[in-house]
């Protein structure tokens, strides 16, 4: 049975990560792998994921399992932190995921219980694994002009003219802040507009926020999400650890369904129970638990927030610097929107053999598409990085 398979394709970020490992070049860079990096080139450990961990293993007496949608604690603690006020607790249904990734999939899921005829719209670009996802979930994806390389900012006009296609129960795929690959984010009118759109159409947001507190910070960076959750019936969140608490390995997600009445709300509450038990049965909890423990605890969140705040900092710091650099290797602004994006990633506007030059000639990793890390950079680097991007695409 097996031999029928085939092969399937390589991840190329995966294929990146091994190429770079076998790279003996002392000065050798990673912009590529997704994940956030301080300046000694680690992904580090918070001070306070360290402190709860702590806290868990003194306290901690069974590792029984918790019920199939995980713990109702840690879905409080993402529900307050992610809404605020801007939804009552009894019309938000929510299940822990193993991972950010396992909370889209289960929001697609839940969407295609619910109306399998759905389309679910993608920006153009978006992360790679978001179609694969819609795909997988057996859904039809449909693609909305999002980003303008020109500017390296939104087509704004583009966008509410494809997703004026969007029928009644349709779903539009929306990243919460540092939009990935681009950098280029909603505005606050921008979400404004999208709510009135998407009450006007009958179509569904869901929200992946998978960088909280990565773009402006907290509060800021869950405004559009929050304007959503106060003016629609409907929301989908699909939430992530992963950078925030950077608990990467720990798999920490959560699927949040805002739904127009109680009823509603526990129906599904029900579903996503169920299917959990269909995917995995119970969800990881250690690092639920921790992110809840941090959540919880006033000192703990304080030391979270502020250890946050200092790695959104150095990525703008990063940002501005790389920007600035590029100008003057250059010559030019043509690379002056990296410093009005946010988040980790932005596009350098670099075709494949390009990416090929630069990994082969000055040992720059980087995937396809031209995407580049800003976290990957160390500020020693900033000269080196920019003397060669400009010397591949100036």
């Amino acid at each position: 049975m097996l031999h029928a398979l085939g092969s399937a394709a390589p991840d190329p970020i995966i294929r990146l990560m091994q190429d770079f490992a076998a790279d003996p070049r002392a000065d050798k860079v990673d912009l590529g792998v997704g994940m956030y990096r301080d300046g000694e080139g680690r992904t580090p450990v918070m001070a306070a994921v360290r402190a709860a961990e702590a806290r868990l293993l003194a306290a901690q007496e069974t590792k029984g399992y918790l019920g199939l949608a995980g713990d109702p604690a840690f879905h409080a603690g993402m529900r307050d932190l992610l809404l605020g006020t801007a939804a009552a607790a009894e019309r938000v249904a929510a299940a822990g995921t193993p991972g950010g990734t396992g909370a889209l999939r289960q929001a697609l899921e839940l969407v295609r219980r619910a109306n399998p005829g759905a389309r679910v719209w993608l920006s153009a670009p978006t992360w790679p694994n978001h179609p694969a996802l819609v795909r997988a979930a057996g859904l039809a994806p449909a693609t909305y002009r999002y980003y303008d390389a020109a500017s390296g900012g939104i087509d704004r006009a583009g966008m509410r003219a494809d997703l004026e296609g969007a029928a009644l129960g349709d779903v539009v795929l929306l990243h919460g802040c540092c939009h990935n690959p681009t950098g280029a984010d909603l505005m606050p009118g921008d979400w404004a507009d999208l709510a009135v759109m998407c009450e006007r159409r009958g179509a569904v947001p869901l929200i992946d926020m998978a960088y909280l507190g990565f773009a402006e910070g907290i509060d800021a960076d869950a405004a559009g999400l929050r304007l959503m959750a106060a003016s629609l019936p409907e929301v989908l969140i699909a939430a992530s650890g992963s950078k925030s608490f950077g608990l990467y390995r720990e798999r920490v997600g959560c699927v949040l369904a805002i739904c127009e009445s109680a009823p509603v709300r526990d129906a599904a509450a029900a579903m996503l129970a169920t299917l959990n038990r269909e995917s995995y049965a119970f969800p990881p909890d250690h690092g639920a638990r921790v992110v809840t423990t941090i959540l919880a605890d006033a000192a703990l969140r304080a030391d979270w927030a502020a250890e946050l705040e200092a790695m959104r900092a150095r990525l703008a710091r990063l940002r501005q610097g790389l920007a600035e650099a590029l100008r003057d290797a250059a010559g030019s602004d043509r690379f002056g929107s990296l410093a009005a994006q946010r988040g980790m990633f932005s596009l350098i506007g670099a075709d494949p053999d390009q990416v090929e030059r630069l990994r082969a000639t000055h040992g720059l990793y980087l995937i396809g598409d031209g995407r580049i890390n800003l976290a990957g950079l160390r500020e020693a680097d900033i000269p080196r990085v920019a003397r060669a991007i400009a010397a591949e695409l100036a």
